[in-house]
């Protein structure tokens, strides 16, 4: 039985909010291994003129870390 280790990570996206989140767990993977779930904590998106230029998630991202 292993413990769940938590980070936390901004990730950004000219799609959608969805891709951001897939972002955020893509670039993670990168770097730690057996990741379990995302939770996302704040979404925000920049504006120009009438258009959304970027959608952002800050996330959550619990691992399991093996004793």
């Amino acid at each position: 039985m292993g413990i769940v280790k938590v980070i936390e990570v901004i990730a950004t996206s000219e799609k959608s909010f969805d891709d951001a989140t897939r972002n955020a767990v893509k670039e993670a993977a990168k770097s730690i291994n057996n990741i379990k779930s995302v939770y996302i904590k704040e979404m925000k998106a920049n504006v120009k003129g009438d258009s959304i230029t970027t959608y952002a998630v800050n996330a959550n991202i619990s691992f399991e870390k093996n004793a």
